[in-house]
């Protein structure tokens, strides 16, 4: 080809012109593409693990209050540690990539509630199996489990509904497990009024009562966030499916 063009110069010259102009204006366009479109890929998948992450914490939570063991429950909250920092890091990646990006594949406030809120929950858990360790606290007790018990159940809704957030096929999966955060919240209200009720009518250390009161509101409160969580969802599946 190349032979031929230095042969006719003036046949073959514009047609060379065209053929390098056309894959220089190609080459552009997909370098435009690359600049503006979502990278749909990564904001599902860094949600998808965050939902994991958080799922994981309420798991070893509820096997650090069935331990009986102090140095072991100590032991196992170094996991919850390293598992809160790894979240925060990867809510950090959330809103770097929410900066970089001028086309999201939903709102980007959206963006910013659910990511905050999946960061709150694993903020709460952390901050529960703290205090038990802190204040030295007995964890054979009702209160603490049965909401060990709850924010596990409400982790597994929360994840199931961000997973389907990629396709939105599901919207029934998605609707239901958003209904089973709002009642596992209303549980854990109510197990908050009742044991707050029986550590006044039956605890007489005022100690044990504040300390195991602010494990109890700290552990209700993971239960809100979850269902923040569900509620930033349920915002987006009415804007968008």
């Amino acid at each position: 080809m190349l032979r031929n063009y230095y042969l006719y110069p003036v046949k073959f010259k514009p047609l060379l012109k065209i053929y390098f102009c056309r894959n220089f204006v190609g080459m552009a366009f997909n370098t435009f593409l690359k600049i503006f479109l979502p990278k749909d890929r990564i904001f599902y998948s860094l949600f998808e693990d965050s939902s994991q992450r958080v799922l994981q914490m309420s798991k070893i939570l509820k096997q650090m209050v069935n331990e009986n063991d102090p140095a072991e429950r100590s032991s196992i909250m170094t996991r919850i540690e390293d598992l809160e920092h790894q979240n925060d890091e990867a809510t950090h990646k959330i809103f770097t990539e929410l900066s970089r990006n001028f086309i999201t594949p939903f709102d980007r406030e959206d963006i910013h509630y659910l990511a905050t809120a999946l960061d709150d929950v694993a903020d709460y858990i952390y901050s529960a199996g703290k205090k038990i360790i802190f204040y030295h606290i007995d964890t054979n007790d009702h209160g603490i489990r049965k909401f060990a018990d709850l924010i596990e159940q409400s982790a597994e809704q929360v994840q199931l509904a961000v997973l389907e957030l990629r396709n939105m096929k599901n919207l029934r999966l998605i609707t239901e497990a958003i209904v089973k955060i709002n009642s596992i919240e209303n549980q854990a209200d109510d197990l908050f009024d009742t044991n707050v009720e029986r550590l006044f009518a039956e605890e007489e250390d005022a100690k044990k009562v504040f300390k195991l009161r602010e494990i109890y509101q700290v552990m209700e409160d993971a239960t809100d966030k979850c269902e923040d969580a569900g509620n930033v969802i349920e915002s987006i599946i009415i804007k968008y499916a």
